[in-house]
C-alpha cells in the first residue's frame, strides 16, 4: 500500500498537533485522514473506517491513548499504530509498545523524524516518496 493510498486515523485532543501531522504527511502524498479528538473516538472510528495507519497521543480525554491502542490492538492484531506525546517517560514508551504501538514519535514533531519511523517501520507498506 503507498502512502498516498493509505487512510490514516489521528487522535489527538489538540487540533494544532493534528494539523502539524497532517501538513507532515500531506507533504509525504497522504492525503486521506480520519481524525478523533479523543481516545474512545479514536477506537470508535477505528472500527468504522478501518485506516491503514494510526497515531494516538497518550494524554486525551475520555480515554487515554494506551487505553484506546490496547482495543484497537483488540479489534486487528495487524494494526500499524505509532505513539505521538509530548510525555514520553519510559514507562509510558513501555506501556505503548507492549500494548502493540510499533513506534513512539516525540511532540514536537519535525519532518525527519517522522520520514524515518515511517521508512523504517512500514518501509514495505510505504511508497519511495519517503526516500527523498
Amino acid at each position: 500500500m503507498l502512502l498516498k493510498d493509505s487512510k490514516i486515523l489521528i487522535g489527538d485532543d489538540s487540533i494544532l498537533a493534528r494539523r502539524r501531522l497532517k501538513d507532515l504527511l500531506s507533504d509525504m502524498g497522504a492525503s486521506h485522514f480520519i481524525e478523533a479528538v479523543n481516545g474512545a473516538e479514536a477506537v470508535e472510528k477505528y472500527i468504522a473506517e478501518q485506516p491503514d495507519l494510526v497515531f494516538l497521543d497518550i494524554v486525551m480525554p475520555v480515554k487515554d491513548g494506551i487505553c484506546a491502542l490496547k482495543e484497537i490492538m483488540r479489534q486487528n492484531p495487524e494494526a500499524l499504530a505509532i505513539i505521538v506525546s509530548s510525555v514520553g517517560t519510559q514507562q509510558q514508551i513501555k506501556a505503548a509498545i507492549e500494548a502493540g504501538a510499533k513506534d513512539f514519535l516525540q511532540k514536537p514533531l519535525n519532518r525527519d523524524q517522522l520520514k524515518n519511523i515511517l521508512a523504517a517501520r512500514f518501509d514495505a507498506s510505504i511508497d519511495n516518496t519517503l526516500r527523498e
